[in-house]
């Protein structure tokens, strides 16, 4: 039982530790957060994530799209975007080393594009698993 823990606290601590030091006081305010709604709470979930960010939804102008609409399918490459038509640096921090590097900017574009997607701000679960999905990526 006690291996199966420490395998759980390892995972956790890796994905946390793929943040810089503000993004990972900025996660563990999401997780606070996340606790507060849910109070079985107990890590984000990358997988989950990566559903938020493909599923297609009626968004901004009507238009039937999801964070891949903009961000494209491949992280790691430029793509644009289908309100503005301009392009977007690589969103994979992989490929661009100032991606989830900047908590205001973060949070910026978090609160921005679950507005144009979902029509709402996300809640401090959906955040916390999409941040875990792209910094995998």
């Amino acid at each position: 039982m006690k291996k199966i823990a420490l395998l759980f606290l390892c995972a956790y601590a890796l994905n946390a530790a793929q943040f810089n030091a503000a993004m990972q006081e900025y996660i563990a305010e999401l997780k606070s957060e996340a606790l507060k709604l849910d109070p079985n709470f107990k890590d984000f979930d990358a997988a989950k994530g990566e559903l938020i960010f493909v599923t297609k939804n009626i968004g901004k102008n009507s238009q039937n799209i999801s964070c891949q609409s903009c961000h494209g399918e491949d992280l790691t490459k430029e793509s644009m975007n289908i309100f503005t038509n301009k392009t977007i640096a690589p969103l994979s921090p992989n490929a661009n080393s100032s991606r989830l590097s900047d908590v205001k900017e973060v949070k910026k574009w978090l609160k921005r594009n679950f507005k144009d997607v979902y029509l709402r701000e996300g809640t401090a679960i959906e955040k916390g698993d999409v941040l875990y999905y792209l910094i995998k990526q």
